[in-house]
């Protein structure tokens, strides 16, 4: 356990366009910091959650659709040609009705392996769900453009301070 797990550092950004949630993925993809982080995506519907992951998921590398794993609970990608491998899991728990289904679904062995899990609407299965290195809250800023966000990234762990500094450099 990390001695920031009672204080967690919180950070408030704006990110006023997709391009600079682009910009965010893309920052989080060079970071070491991403390759065994359990990142926790809070929001209403449409307030970007899954388009931040597309973005990430595009700035590892992976090629193809990115589905929204809304339907199949999960969605896993291996990223082979990157030094070392990644493992990435995309999870969305927007249709558990009982954080029990986390566990019923054998969820608690892929948490425990290696890798990066993205994790939609974490509180579903909450309190089963392990302690994320990083929250990230998005709501969506209306006032000013439609792609328009207000971002509350939470970090619970040094890989989560580890996130939150590798955006230091944004605009």
């Amino acid at each position: 356990m990390s001695v920031i797990d009672h204080h967690p550092r919180i950070v408030e950004r704006h990110w006023p366009s997709e391009a600079a949630t682009q910009a965010a993925a893309t920052a989080w993809a060079a970071s070491p910091a991403l390759q065994h982080a359990i990142v926790a995506l809070h929001g209403d519907l449409g307030a970007g959650k899954t388009t931040l992951v597309r973005h990430l998921l595009r700035a590892l590398g992976v090629q193809g659709r990115i589905k929204s794993p809304t339907y199949a609970v999960v969605e896993p990608y291996e990223l082979d040609d990157r030094t070392p491998p990644l493992q990435v899991w995309h999870f969305d728990f927007y249709r558990f009705a009982d954080p029990r289904e986390w566990e019923d679904a054998g969820f608690r062995d892929i948490f425990a392996s290696p890798g990066l899990k993205l994790v939609e609407w974490p509180q579903k299965a909450a309190p089963l769900l392990p302690q994320p290195d990083l929250e990230v809250t998005l709501r969506m800023d209306s006032a000013e453009s439609e792609d328009s966000r207000h971002v509350q990234l939470a970090a619970h762990s040094p890989a989560g301070l580890a996130l939150i500094d590798a955006l230091e450099a944004l605009p």
